[in-house]
């Protein structure tokens, strides 16, 4: 017999699952409960229920798209990773990192309701003052902007598809 509590979680979660945004990604499974009025999301990545916001949706299914589809490790991929930009703590997103730890690309997430604007660009050109990665994206699980940054030739080309992870290492 089910426990009623699996019961009211498969339900929210399906019930959740239905309410959230459709993104421009393909479709995965989550792990999502609900805790007096707050819904959680399983973060994998950070092996924690976290609060379920429209931002955390696009965060969960591009970690989602980067594992399963571009098939980039867990175990190199970091979440909100603290980066201090002009001696001021900040979190970016996503971080990837390739087999010798060393970061290749920062992924900078926003609600599907939020347009992408020069500001987010902005933000992660901050991030990536610290950490000098090759790769910036940007999302908002709609669209997607994805720019390779060649530090030799101090230049930056927007690119169509997101590197997969065999061609980073």
């Amino acid at each position: 017999m089910l426990d009623a509590e699996l019961i009211k979680s498969v339900y929210i979660c399906f019930q959740y699952n239905e309410n959230m945004d459709k993104l421009n990604l393909p479709t995965y499974n989550f792990n999502i409960k609900l805790e007096g009025q707050r819904k959680l999301i399983f973060d994998s990545i950070r092996r924690k229920f976290v609060v379920l916001t429209p931002e955390e949706w696009v965060r969960q299914n591009f970690i989602s798209y980067l594992v399963e589809t571009k098939n980039y490790p867990k175990g190199l991929i970091a979440v909100e990773k603290k980066v201090d930009v002009n001696k001021m703590p900040q979190r970016s997103d996503i971080v990837l990192y390739n087999n010798k730890a060393i970061p290749v690309m920062i992924v900078e997430c926003k609600a599907a309701s939020v347009k992408i604007k020069q500001d987010t660009f902005n933000q992660i050109a901050r991030y990536n003052m610290k950490l000098q990665v090759p790769y910036l994206v940007v999302t908002n699980g709609l669209n997607h902007y994805c720019c390779k940054i060649d530090y030799g030739k101090k230049s930056f080309e927007f690119i169509e598809e997101i590197p997969d992870y065999k061609s980073l290492v």
